[in-house]
């Protein structure tokens, strides 16, 4: 009798976020290339960029801040007590799988208000936040309250939610490889006090 074998849970998990992601990736690829190019030519000319996201989706952009910030821009997380005002010329990076967060959107009102130019990444581009936007990156992931499955089986909003990590790397390695600066160049831009 031939022994069978199976596929842990776990792992079967993983093969289905990562065919996810592949999806998405493949989607941004052949119809968004050149808003990521817009995106990454926006952060690059920006004296000052801004992040802002919740939850999930708010920790993501926080692991972007910090590769642009390793890079040399000048990032600052808003909502934390040492970010400044934002002015014109400044850049918001936002996220928001539904381009409706509240805090998100206001934000976006404000940054907008004083001439920064707003980049969101959103499932949503014709949402409050999409329309507010200098350059909407639209990924291709289910919103957050998107329960039905047919988009990502993955529970709420987790595949944009690593999308928007997928998209924040790409953009800081596009940036990275025009700056011509080494990986030992950026280097002393790490913590030291850990």
């Amino acid at each position: 009798m031939p022994e069978t074998t199976t596929t842990p849970p776990t792992a079967d998990a993983l093969g289905l976020i990562f065919a996810e992601n592949s999806r998405v990736v493949d989607a941004l690829r052949s119809t968004s290339g050149s808003v990521m190019d817009a995106a990454a030519t926006l952060l690059a000319a920006a004296p000052r960029v801004f992040v802002l996201g919740a939850g999930r989706s708010g920790l993501a952009l926080k692991m972007t801040a910090m590769r642009l910030m390793h890079l040399g821009l000048e990032v600052h997380v808003v909502g934390e007590v040492t970010s400044p005002a934002i002015a014109s010329d400044d850049v918001l990076l936002v996220a928001s799988g539904s381009g409706t967060t509240g805090a998100i959107v206001r934000a976006a009102e404000t940054a907008h208000g004083v001439g920064a130019s707003i980049l969101a990444l959103t499932t949503a581009p014709d949402s409050p936040l999409g329309r507010l936007s200098e350059v909407t990156v639209v990924i291709p992931a289910a919103a957050k309250q998107d329960h039905a499955g047919q988009v990502s089986a993955q529970y709420s909003g987790g595949l944009f939610e690593q999308s928007v990590l997928l998209v924040g790397d790409a953009l800081f390695h596009t940036l990275w490889k025009a700056s011509g600066s080494t990986a030992e160049q950026l280097w002393p831009r790490h913590a030291n006090l850990e």
